[in-house]
């Protein structure tokens, strides 16, 4: 009760209360809405602010290593596998208020395996952490890239139209290996070889696992867009440098773009002209826009710091918000659980001062 509440989803409530029952929201209002329950444990936060806890849709907190020096595509390889969720970098995402992570591989590969997502409750063992899909398996999506980082030496691409062929051949083999197993039905006969790697390019291909594709360069990103609609894929735009030179072509394509913003030089060259304008300039053409922090490229605990960075590109304060919490789930198919103070959504609260 007393806290300045931010719902990210409605207007803001200068008294409010917020009614919890079972880890879930169950009333959120102001002080002569909401009726508190008689048995109710109330805490005071007057003077503070609660808002949904934080979303970060790229982050690579907890050691997630991916695929090895092998091969440039290894969709089999799964960062659960690989996680250490004790590690001092979850609990420094805490300290920034995040409570949802994609917890991501890296970029040094066209397909660095598979992502997922995690609920950064109390817990020892990812078992614990982990959102889980309809079904109970672990949820999350596919880890993509082009420009330079994946480039090197063979049997990695040394272009980026070698890059793009390399994919659009694993991807035509996983729609041959979709139709067969449709052909075989319940046959175990008929059933081509189990093939880890071609199962996670299905599920991206049926669109039950998001692809969430590192990109900066403005003709990398509209490659990507050609192979999201040759596939079919969902597709998440990350990074996206030069977002703001293709911006109609992201709208019109209906991807939705997880962006980073930095406030110092370096990097690469392919970001040489990253914008604090980009989340704005999106917004009007109308791309969805969610922030992240590529932990370590940005401390988780400098989350909200990167919200206030768009608003001085020109984002609203509204949409800057939407863009740490509510849009972030969205592009993790979480936003039916978490990023606003909703009814019946997750209490994963943050108390500001």
């Amino acid at each position: 009760v007393g806290a300045h509440l931010i719902p990210v989803e409605g207007p803001e409530i200068p008294d409010g209360v917020l009614v919890v029952r079972d880890g879930r929201i169950a009333a959120v209002g102001g002080r002569d809405e909401v009726e508190l329950p008689p048995d109710a444990e109330v805490v005071d936060l007057a003077g503070k602010t609660v808002m949904p806890g934080l979303v970060c849709t790229h982050s690579h907190v907890g050691e997630p290593w991916g695929a090895d020096r092998s091969h440039p595509i290894q969709p089999e390889a799964r960062v659960l596998d690989g996680m250490n969720v004790r590690a001092s970098s979850v609990e420094r995402a805490r300290a920034g208020g995040l409570t949802t992570l994609n917890c991501m591989p890296g970029s040094g590969h066209l397909i660095s395996g598979q992502t997922v997502y995690l609920k950064l409750r109390d817990g020892d063992t990812i078992e614990e952490l982990a959102y889980r899909f309809d079904d109970g398996d672990f949820m999350g999506g596919l880890k993509m890239a082009n420009g330079t980082n994946p480039q090197d030496d063979p049997p990695f691409p040394g272009t980026r139209a070698k890059s793009a062929a390399l994919v659009r051949q694993r991807y035509v083999q996983a729609q041959e290996y979709r139709d067969a197993l449709a052909r075989a039905g319940d046959d175990p006969a008929q059933r081509p070889a189990r093939d880890l790697g071609l199962e996670a390019l299905v599920e991206a291909l049926e669109g039950r696992r998001i692809v969430h594709h590192h990109t900066h360069r403005h003709d990398d990103i509209l490659t990507v867009l050609r192979l999201a609609d040759e596939f079919g894929l969902r597709v998440v735009l990350h990074h996206t440098s030069d977002a703001w030179k293709v911006a109609d072509e992201i709208a019109a394509s209906g991807a939705m773009v997880s962006a980073i913003l930095v406030d110092a030089p370096g990097g690469k060259q392919e970001a040489v002209d990253v914008s604090l304008e980009t989340p704005r300039i999106l917004d009007e053409a109308g791309v969805r826009v969610a922030l992240h922090t590529d932990d370590y490229i940005t401390d988780s605990r400098l989350f909200l710091r990167m919200a206030g960075m768009a608003v001085r590109g020109g984002l609203s304060r509204q949409r800057a918000l939407e863009a740490v919490t509510l849009a972030g789930a969205e592009m993790l198919d979480l936003a039916d659980r978490v990023g606003s103070l909703a009814p019946g959504k997750d209490a994963d609260l943050v108390v500001l001062d």
